[in-house]
């Protein structure tokens, strides 16, 4: 059942990232370009993500998943340097390629060698990155 439910979930979403644009890379990068030609629509994607989210979040207090265990807990909020560091090189990765994770995934359901290539690069650095995070930290802590 819930490998099933998974299934519809991962679809649906994957679906909405291709209607949406959000698997194009020009309209991605178009969206990202606020000082030139600005493209305003991926504006409504968000909001259409965010504000069921939010409904969702209240709606799942003290209740239990469908399939059994637990929602995950809120995370702990911290603004640190690692934080930071992240968020400019995922800004600066989504704004050069035009793809986050999702629509990486996405983009390869009608392939292409840009994808694949963004996706194993992506894979990459996420394998590299506790290791490369581990040794920022060393070397902020001797400083």
């Amino acid at each position: 059942m819930r490998a099933l439910i998974s299934l519809l979930a991962g679809s649906l979403f994957g679906t909405g990232l291709l209607i949406s644009g959000m698997t194009d890379t020009t309209k991605v990068q178009g969206w990202l370009d606020v000082f030139g030609q600005w493209d305003p629509t991926l504006a409504f994607v968000m909001g259409g993500a965010i504000l069921p989210m939010l409904v969702a979040w209240r709606l799942t207090a003290g209740r239990r998943p469908l399939t059994g265990g637990q929602y995950p807990p809120r995370a702990a909020f911290a603004l640190d340097r690692r934080l930071i560091l992240g968020s400019v090189l995922f800004g600066m990765g989504w704004g050069l390629a035009g793809l986050c994770p999702g629509p990486a995934l996405a983009s390869l359901s009608y392939g292409g060698v840009g994808s694949t290539i963004f996706l194993i690069s992506m894979m990459a650095g996420m394998y590299a990155a506790p290791t490369l995070g581990a040794q920022l930290d060393r070397t902020a802590n001797a400083a």
